[in-house]
């Protein structure tokens, strides 16, 4: 497993934190999902989307439906990209950004990420 590239975004006092990485098994997204959880303690919501050849899985964690696990798994497939991770860390600002705002500071933030 490697880092590729990171990003953050802050939109209205929310920082959104995209994580980009070359995966080879399962093993290695749960190791580097368990590790940030670690690390980012007070982040509300860690997104994030995967594939390893034939296995796909997106997550919005706790977001609301579609607005963050698969605008990030748009991403990959439109990049056609393979043996990925991008995890998103999101930090709360205290102002609700809507199911739009969040489909497009996921996306914009994973697109960005993916730029390296």
């Amino acid at each position: 497993m490697k880092l590729l590239n990171s990003y953050t975004l802050e939109i209205k006092k929310s920082k959104f934190m995209a994580f980009y990485y070359e995966i080879n098994s399962l093993e290695e997204v749960n190791f580097i999902l368990d590790n940030l959880k670690k690390e980012h303690k007070k982040a509300r919501h860690l997104p994030y989307a995967y594939k390893i050849q034939n296995q796909v899985k997106k997550s919005d964690d706790k977001e609301p439906n579609g607005t963050a696990g698969m605008p990030i798994l748009n991403i990959i497939n439109y990049n056609n990209l393979d043996n990925v991770l991008i995890v998103i860390v999101r930090y709360f600002g205290g102002i609700k950004l809507g199911a739009g705002g969040l489909l497009r500071a996921y996306s914009n933030a994973a697109k960005e990420v993916v730029k390296c």
